[in-house]
């Protein structure tokens, strides 16, 4: 079965406070030069062929229900 990827991600001018505070963990630990930023990432699985108009799909309910575009960034990967 095809698996499509889903990841979304702040803006980069959106704060992300779960970021922050891995980073500064990673700081703390001596890990230097490091900057996190916090997202999400779907696995969908898809019966079928993969087709464009599935992958369509896939891009039309990643940025209505799993991303919020106001304030993240998302991409569809096959």
């Amino acid at each position: 079965m095809p698996v499509v990827v889903v990841n979304v991600m702040p803006k980069p001018e959106i704060l992300d406070p779960q970021g922050k505070a891995v980073t500064g963990a990673l700081t703390r630990m001596g890990h230097q030069g490091f900057s996190v930023r916090q997202g999400k990432r779907f696995e969908i699985e898809v019966e079928g062929d993969l087709t464009q108009a599935r992958l369509e799909e896939v891009r039309q309910f990643a940025e209505s229900l799993l991303a919020n575009t106001v304030i993240e960034n998302f991409e569809v990967i096959s």
